[in-house]
């Protein structure tokens, strides 16, 4: 076997491993929704954010009604669920990438089908009665750990390039298009389904469910930060060096500013960069390595204006 195609194994050996790792993290992040579904969200009466705080809300109504005429039916929540997120796949497959949006899609069945089947009363049968009972009595607590919960299965979606679906794929096509965090977003447009749900199933648990949802972004926000910006200005002897590792690093360019030591008198160099935020603990691991007297200073920059490096989304 050649170079060439030694090569060529090895890239096509690890992008299985890849693949491989990516669906078994969004099968985990799918049943922590599900789960997260069928408990908190159940029992504080709550609703998630977009198509299926939609779905939920659409689910509960026409359970009522199916109850009110004395059917015995159950009306699942995946069938709904899907329906309404047929056009931000739409929008997925159209703006923002195919393979994301294939596991998005993936997500979103997987999620709908373990909401429907799994046997809760069996996954929960470690929490004592008294626990269950707070549980359920104490909104607060659910709502809070709920989009603990959910904001970590959604992150981790989100790390291996994926979405829950409906508003989020909304959210980073703007955020593709402007170049800035949209996630706040989300919120404001779930307002009108908060509204509804207040109006029919009364207004505790939309209150509550303003809670979740806030919870929920605060957790994305912290594990998530592609589209949230640091400015270095590193102070260093190797200004050359160290852009050439910000660019392999990043993909982002740096300006270098000549200067003189305040204290020392001697020539020194001031490279300027902006990166994604999510790249700054390796950049400053080579900086250190190129320059162990280098001097670091970040700042957080809540917008870009500009060519600015974003990674495709394939």
């Amino acid at each position: 076997m050649d170079k060439s195609n030694l090569l060529g194994w090895k890239s096509a050996r690890a992008e299985r491993r890849r693949a491989i790792a990516a669906f078994a993290v969004l099968t985990l992040a799918s049943l922590i929704m599900a789960v997260n579904y069928r408990t908190f969200v159940a029992w504080g009466g709550l609703y998630p954010a977009g198509a299926t705080g939609l779905s939920m809300l659409l689910q509960r109504l026409a359970q009522r009604f199916v109850s009110m005429h004395g059917l015995d039916w159950t009306v699942h929540f995946s069938p709904i669920n899907f329906a309404l997120n047929a056009i931000p796949i739409w929008i997925g497959f159209r703006f923002i990438g195919r393979r994301f949006t294939m596991r998005s899609l993936y997500v979103i069945l997987m999620t709908g089908l373990l909401t429907d089947i799994l046997p809760i009363d069996s996954l929960v049968s470690f929490i004592s009665d008294a626990d269950m009972v707070r549980l359920r009595e104490d909104p607060f607590v659910t709502s809070l750990f709920g989009g603990i919960v959910f904001g970590f299965a959604m992150a981790l979606c989100l790390r291996w390039n994926a979405t829950t679906g409906g508003t989020d794929f909304i959210a980073i096509y703007l955020s593709e298009q402007k170049g800035r965090e949209t996630w706040n977003l989300i919120l404001a447009l779930n307002g009108a389904i908060l509204i509804a749900g207040g109006f029919v199933f009364g207004w505790p648990g939309t209150l509550y469910s303003i809670v979740y949802q806030f919870v929920t972004l605060q957790v994305v926000h912290l594990m998530y930060r592609t589209y949230q910006y640091q400015t270095l200005l590193i102070v260093t002897r190797h200004p050359k060096r160290i852009c050439e590792a910000i660019y392999r690093a990043s993909h982002h360019g740096a300006t270098v500013v000549r200067g003189i030591g305040g204290y020392s008198g001697m020539p020194e160099s001031i490279v300027y960069s902006v990166v994604a935020a999510d790249d700054t603990t390796y950049i400053y691991a080579l900086c250190k390595k190129i320059d162990s007297g280098a001097f670091i200073n970040t700042m957080s920059t809540s917008r870009v204006i500009g060519r600015f490096y974003l990674r495709p989304r394939d």
